[in-house]
């Protein structure tokens, strides 16, 4: 068994954020490797996420964020389970990052289910002709198509998007380990993005549970 020493466990924390015996129990787990134990710390976060995904968010605050000298403009409402937690540094840390990453990535829907309908079908009829005018096959046009896609739900779901400070994450591994982390769940509601000289503004809103399938509502 690897020798864990208060040192690594100190900056395990200071990577992650995460309780103190989390991080030791992650490094004893990774053989005391930093970078394999930010993934064990992850993965719970994500396992401890998917545990607390049906508790009802009713609290939790709105913030703004403006960015590039005044130009670009964010109100980002994120919910969780108590008024406690949404006091919390932690939560207000994570609001903040979540509404600098929407300034700097524009994204169009909070997740894949509030994809609407027709920005759905548009884009696979697009990537479907793509894979049939380079010769393939149809079923090999269909398996190309889904790979698309899920490229194109990480370009314009805030969810499915990579970090801007941690491209290894995404915004919703970045949440769950918050969740991980606070021990309630925390969930995106609805985002505005203004940006000046721009006619419309990106408004996206949960539309939706995730068992309720795609169809939503967003717009720019």
């Amino acid at each position: 068994m690897a020798n864990i020493s208060a040192a690594q466990v100190k900056e395990l924390r200071e990577k992650t954020g995460a309780p103190m015996m989390d991080c030791k129990q992650a490094l004893t787990e990774a053989k005391g490797d930093m970078e394999a134990a930010v993934v064990v710390l992850r993965k719970k976060g994500v396992s401890v996420a998917a545990k607390k995904a049906a508790r009802v968010t009713s609290e939790g605050s709105v913030t703004s964020y403006i960015h590039a000298g005044g130009k670009i403009g964010v109100l980002l409402e994120v919910n969780c389970e108590s008024d406690f937690v949404a006091r919390t540094e932690d939560f207000k840390e994570l609001t903040h990052d979540i509404a600098m990453h929407i300034a700097a990535s524009d994204p169009k829907f909070v997740r894949k289910e509030d994809v609407t309908k027709a920005d759905f079908d548009r884009e696979k009829e697009i990537y479907l002709a793509q894979a049939i005018a380079s010769g393939k096959p149809a079923n090999i046009a269909e398996k190309m198509v889904t790979g698309k896609m899920e490229k194109f739900y990480e370009e314009v779901c805030l969810l499915e998007q990579p970090f801007i400070k941690d491209q290894a994450m995404s915004i919703s591994q970045l949440i769950a380990a918050k969740i991980g982390k606070l021990g309630e769940n925390i969930a995106v509601r609805r985002f505005a993005r203004f940006k000046v000289g721009e006619a419309g503004a990106t408004i996206a809103f949960v539309t939706s549970k995730p068992d309720e399938g795609e169809g939503g509502e967003a717009a720019k």
